[in-house]
C-alpha cells in the first residue's frame, strides 16, 4: 500500500480563530466591535461561512493583526493580497527612505538605526559606530542584526555595565512581539540568542544605583567612562505596505547631561 502524504492549507475561518483566541477575545465581543453577530463569526470561523473581502479586513482590523498576516487571510478567503511587499530600494519608497536618512542624521550625534522585523539593520547614522567599538569582526558583516551585536558574547556585550538588566529587557521586547505576531524568523533569532553564553565579565552594574532614571537605561563603556542611553522606538502609523509595516526607528537618547555633553564633544 502507497501511503501519499498530503498538506493541508489553513482555511481563513481557522485562522482567524487562531488570532482570536491569540488576542483573548470572545465571539461576542469581536462580533460587537466589528459590527456584526456571533453566530456569523462562528459561522466564519467553522467554515459554514465566506466572509467578504471587506469583512476578513474588518477582523483583521479589530485583532490588530500584522499587515503581512493580512496577505495570508486574504489568500486563505480566496481573495487577492491587498499589501504590497516591497524593497527599501524600490522606487516606490523612494521618498520614504530619503526622509528616513533625514530623520537619522537628524539624531546625531545621538546613535539610531532603522531595523525590519526581525532586527535586521536597514540603515543607521554616524553615532551607531561608536555602539560598534570592539564588536568581532564576524558581526559586522552584512546583514547586520542588532539583536546579535547587543547580545552575542562578542558584541556589545561585555561593554554593558547592567548586562543583566538590559539583556532581559531586550528578551522581553521580543517575547512579547512573538505573543503579537507569528513570525518564523524572530522566532529563530529569539532562540538563537537566548542560548548565548553571558559575557566574561559580566556587567553586573544596576542601573537603579547610578541613577533614577524614567526609563531603564542602557550602560555601556566607552573610552573609558560609563555612557548612559534610553531607547525609544517609533513605526509607522496604519501602514499599507508589508515592508513598511515592519519598519522601526529606534534612538539611543543620553539619559544624562554628561553622556550628551560627551556625544556633542566627539561631533567636528
Amino acid at each position: 500500500m502507497t501511503i501519499t502524504a498530503t498538506s493541508t492549507v489553513p482555511q481563513v475561518g481557522e485562522l482567524l480563530r487562531s488570532w482570536r483566541n491569540r488576542r483573548r477575545i470572545s465571539q461576542l465581543e469581536l462580533a460587537l466591535r466589528a459590527d456584526s453577530s456571533a453566530r456569523h463569526i462562528s459561522f466564519i470561523e467553522t467554515g459554514r461561512s465566506r466572509p467578504s473581502e471587506e469583512m476578513v479586513l474588518r477582523l483583521a482590523d479589530h485583532l490588530d493583526i500584522p499587515v503581512r498576516e493580512r496577505n495570508t487571510l486574504l489568500m486563505a478567503a480566496g481573495y487577492a493580497p491587498r499589501y504590497p511587499e516591497r524593497s527599501l530600494d524600490d522606487p516606490a519608497l523612494s521618498d520614504m527612505r530619503a526622509n528616513l536618512d533625514v530623520l537619522l542624521r537628524g539624531y546625531e550625534p545621538f546613535p539610531a538605526l532603522v531595523v525590519d522585523g526581525a532586527y535586521q539593520v536597514l540603515a543607521a547614522n554616524r553615532g551607531v559606530t561608536m555602539l560598534l567599538e570592539g564588536v568581532a569582526e564576524e558581526l559586522l558583516v552584512p546583514p547586520l542584526n542588532a539583536m546579535r551585536l547587543t547580545l552575542h558574547p562578542g558584541g556589545m556585550a561585555p561593554r554593558i555595565r547592567n548586562f543583566p538588566e538590559w539583556r532581559r529587557h531586550l528578551l522581553h521586547q521580543m517575547d512579547r512581539q512573538l505573543s503579537l505576531m507569528r513570525s518564523a524568523p524572530l522566532r529563530a533569532l529569539y532562540d538563537e540568542v537566548v542560548a548565548y553564553p553571558l559575557p566574561d565579565p559580566c556587567g553586573e552594574e544596576r542601573a537603579s544605583d547610578r541613577c533614577a532614571p524614567y526609563a531603564l537605561p542602557m550602560l555601556i563603556e566607552h573610552d573609558g567612562r560609563t555612557l548612559s542611553f534610553v531607547s525609544a522606538i517609533a513605526t509607522f502609523n496604519t501602514p499599507l505596505d508589508v515592508t513598511v509595516s515592519e519598519l522601526a526607528l529606534e534612538t539611543f537618547l543620553p539619559a544624562d547631561a554628561e553622556t550628551a555633553a560627551y556625544l556633542r564633544g566627539l561631533t567636528p
